[in-house]
């Protein structure tokens, strides 16, 4: 079995989802590995990986609008206030979302469905550098 792996650094326009599919794809098909499993994992607490819709944007914006409620940024709710009023609401965002996902590789290619895309979610107000990780296993 053979490993790859590779560092991405991501600029995020603040709070804002970055579609990334096509930048871990370039990781898979460098590794030369044609049949495995991709992880990819963030690593920060105020951001999230996700797999989702890539065809209606109207999805992202209701995710958006719905964590929005959830979580709110009020300023009043969370003992955290250090770092600004999105910095809590970003942590306990990404609590309820996630830092990593695995994704299978066949014949080169990441196993998506048609639909899905993978997406960088910044959870903060302004741009922020973001490491993600991508770890490739396979043959």
């Amino acid at each position: 079995m053979t490993h790859y792996q590779e560092q991405l650094k991501i600029q995020t326009t603040g709070k804002s989802f970055s579609k990334i599919t096509s930048k871990v794809q370039a990781v898979v098909t460098e590794s030369g590995i044609k049949t495995g499993l991709c992880t990819i994992f963030l690593r920060h607490t105020s951001a999230s990986l996700l797999i989702q819709e890539n065809a209606d944007p109207d999805v992202l914006a209701d995710l958006a609008n719905f964590f929005a409620k959830l979580v709110p940024e009020d300023g009043k709710s969370y003992i955290h206030s250090t770092e600004g009023p999105d910095d809590m609401p970003a942590h306990i965002r990404t609590a309820l979302t996630k830092t990593s996902e695995q994704i299978p590789i066949d014949k080169g290619r990441l196993l998506l469905g048609i639909w899905q895309g993978i997406y960088l979610w910044e959870h903060r107000k302004r741009s922020h550098y973001r490491e993600i990780v991508i770890h490739i296993a396979g043959n």
